[in-house]
């Protein structure tokens, strides 16, 4: 089984969220007593949202490409970003290690064109909604991406940031997600993008009526399928 390097604290709910995950599909596809050889590094989110909050994106890449490098020193052999919008320096951390580095959004479109979809609506954080980073990766593989008008955005946003990123599920905010759903399927979108974990804490497949793709999901697989490739 190869090691994965985990990049997480970005918050700490969707770090430990991944590890779950990637520690059960180990396990469902092993069976028995097996488990992920995983290393992590955990940065603190309080100081980087306040680079992020002054745009000082360099020192963001730079920070989180020397976490990237590392995990390579201490013999990860693929990169997992844990969050969709930290993937906005995904191209300085690559350049910064000469092993894999597993893209979000990559293992998203994949996901999408399997099922067929080809006009999907997008929920995530207000940066990764409104900067086209993600959406034009997402887009690169043949499919547009819709996201909600600006005043759903702030709503969206703010409900991972004032309520999932502490790990608080509120009722009420997953009845306000699905009336936003509601509104992308009234402009025809044939999925709706999980594009943050913490939302995937709120919504899923069963509480709407299309595909759904939940990123963090999509984005274990696709570790667990690298780090069991070599059997």
């Amino acid at each position: 089984m190869r090691t994965l390097g985990l990049i997480g604290g970005m918050s700490w709910v969707s770090t430990a969220e991944y590890y779950r995950m990637i520690n059960e599909l180990v396990a469902e596809r092993l069976g028995g007593l097996h488990s992920a050889r995983i290393i992590l590094e955990s940065v603190d989110f309080g100081e980087i949202e306040k680079l992020k909050l002054a745009g000082r994106w360099t020192d963001i890449g730079a920070h989180l490409a020397a976490a990237a490098a590392r995990l390579e020193s201490h013999g990860a052999e693929a990169i997992v970003l844990c969050t969709n919008t930290m993937h906005y320096v995904a191209e300085t951390i690559e350049d910064a290690v000469s092993i894999p580095f597993i893209h979000i959004a990559d293992t998203t479109a994949r996901a999408i064109t399997a099922a067929g979809s080809s006009r999907v609506g997008l929920l995530a954080t207000a940066f990764t909604m409104e900067s086209s980073f993600y959406r034009d990766r997402v887009a690169s593989h043949g499919i547009e991406v819709l996201t909600p008008d600006a005043a759903d955005r702030d709503q969206v946003s703010s409900i991972i940031y004032d309520e999932l990123c502490h790990n608080v599920i509120r009722p009420e905010s997953r009845t306000l997600y699905l009336e936003v759903v509601g509104r992308l399927l009234a402009e025809g979108v044939e999925g709706i993008i999980l594009g943050c974990t913490e939302v995937e804490l709120l919504i899923g497949p069963e509480d709407v009526t299309v595909p759904v793709f939940p990123t963090t999901l999509l984005h274990a697989q696709a570790a667990v399928d690298f780090a069991l490739s070599d059997r």
